[in-house]
């Protein structure tokens, strides 16, 4: 569910953190890349490995595990929240946070799986980064907010 709310800003931040100590976070392990195919090639060229599949007019871009340092790498992690938490603006909270804290752009790829909340995220971000990024998306997920414990509502 997409929750509409109008809130402080302030309010927003309490909010997210505390939706942050609620979801359940995965770190993939290794790199991934985008890699395309032309649309006449699906679904034969699409990988059982793949993240995420979506296309354009042209191509497929399926998002899977990589190594080959000629393609742009990611650092992959995926958030899912409990059904009925309020996650509503988190994807623009936490890429503003990690914009300011790593000077990084993120990509976010999302699905549904109603049996596990509704909306998941898939989240990448540049493979050099991927130690730091995943250290601090932990300390959120603990409750840690810049070396302190425990947020609340």
């Amino acid at each position: 569910m997409v929750n509409i709310s109008h809130e402080t800003a302030e309010d927003t931040q309490r909010r997210l953190l505390h939706v942050m100590t609620e979801a359940r976070v995965r770190f993939f392990p290794g790199t991934y890349a985008f890699l395309e195919f032309p649309l006449s090639l699906f679904p034969g060229t699409a990988r059982p490995d793949a993240l995420a599949l979506v296309r354009d007019d042209k191509v497929w871009s399926q998002l899977v595990p990589c190594a080959d340092v000629e393609q742009e790498l990611f650092a992959v992690f995926r958030f899912h929240f409990p059904d009925g938490a309020d996650n509503s603006g988190f994807v623009g909270w936490l890429a503003m946070r990690l914009k300011q804290r790593f000077g990084t752009g993120v990509f976010v790829t999302c699905g549904q799986h109603r049996e596990e909340g509704g909306i998941f995220d898939y989240w990448g971000v540049p493979a050099s980064l991927g130690a730091d990024v995943f250290a601090e998306i932990q300390a959120l997920v603990d409750g840690q907010v810049d070396g302190e414990e425990g947020v609340s509502l």
